[in-house]
């Protein structure tokens, strides 16, 4: 299994709605790099939702369900899309300040490129995120 970063403008998409629809498609990515990794993108991996914007903090997990399949484009280009559904909502957001300042996480993608809407994570960046939504309060 392998583990993601999705990031969505809570406005355009937020992840209590992916919780209501139970699935969606993960679309409209036109950046060339988060494209080629929406084609490693496999069925069962593990996407952190970050919701960009005014929030900036990781706010639930989703599971893809689909691979990547064409997302066609009326403009053109080569795009895909995937298929993801919602696992949980963490139980308090974990905000880019706080991964920031956590030394455990300091070589995540999200710190380094952060304009990139998809980016691949570690197990080890995965479970510190999800751990430090556990123990806030």
């Amino acid at each position: 299994m392998n583990y993601w970063l999705f990031k969505t403008e809570p406005h355009t998409y937020h992840f209590s709605q992916l919780v209501k629809d139970k699935k969606t498609n993960w679309d409209q990515v036109r950046n060339y790099q988060a494209r080629n990794y929406l084609r490693q993108v496999k069925k069962g991996d593990l996407a952190l939702i970050y919701h960009s914007g005014d929030e900036k903090a990781v706010v639930g997990i989703a599971k893809v369900i689909q691979e990547a399949y064409p997302d066609i484009d009326p403009e053109g280009g080569d795009w895909v899309q995937i298929d993801i559904a919602p696992v949980k909502t963490l139980r308090v957001p974990v905000e880019l300040k706080i991964i920031k300042s956590t030394k455990e996480l300091s070589e995540m993608p999200l710190i380094k490129q952060s304009r990139l809407s998809v980016m691949p994570i570690t197990e080890s960046q995965f479970k510190w995120i999800e751990s430090l939504s556990i123990l806030k309060k």
